[in-house]
Order: C-alpha cells, then sequence, then structure tokens
C-alpha cells in the first residue's frame, strides 16, 4: 500500500490519531515561520524576469525541431540579458551589506 492514495490517507488517520487532528496544521505553520523571505519573494523583479524567459522557451512550437522565430530569439536575448544585470546587481548589494 505505500506510494498510492490509500496508503496516504491510512498514513494520514494514523498521524491525526497519535498527534491529533490539528497536526498537518502545526507542521505547516512551523514551516511558515522558518521561513526567512529569500528567493522569488525577497525580489519580484527576479520573479517576474525569470518567468517571462520561462514561457518564452516554452513556445517553441508543438512538435520537437520546430525553429524558433528571430523575434523570440531576440527577445530571450533581451531578458537574458536583463537577468543578467539584475543577478550581478544582487550580488554587489550583499557584498556591500557584507562587508
Amino acid at each position: 500500500m505505500p506510494g498510492t492514495r490509500e496508503g496516504g490517507l491510512n498514513a494520514a488517520a494514523t498521524n491525526k490519531e497519535r498527534y491529533g487532528k490539528s497536526y498537518y496544521k502545526r507542521i505547516g505553520a512551523l514551516g511558515g515561520l522558518k521561513s526567512t523571505g529569500s528567493g522569488f519573494r525577497a525580489n519580484p523583479e527576479l520573479a517576474s524576469l525569470a518567468g517571462k524567459l520561462g514561457g518564452l522557451r516554452s513556445k517553441r512550437g508543438d512538435k520537437p525541431g520546430v525553429p524558433m522565430s528571430e523575434e523570440t530569439k531576440q527577445q530571450i536575448a533581451k531578458l537574458e540579458k536583463q537577468l543578467a544585470e539584475l543577478k550581478e546587481s544582487i550580488r554587489n548589494d550583499r557584498q556591500k551589506a557584507q562587508g
């Protein structure tokens, strides 16, 4: 039964029986409290650029080997450059803050 939906439901029932009905609420809250606020949450601009870049790259066509348009290639190059500049700026800011 391990690795199945039924096994997961049984494990959840056992955990709730052993540790109380609010078990998953408590462990979820602990995870939220330990969050350091890093990653995309700390820099929405970085998240936006990364999402745009991923979206453009995913629109290459329905079939493998379908060539990308020149316009899309130019947009990707522009976003990659912006992303690199932003990452460098973040790195510099961190170095200034450390020392």
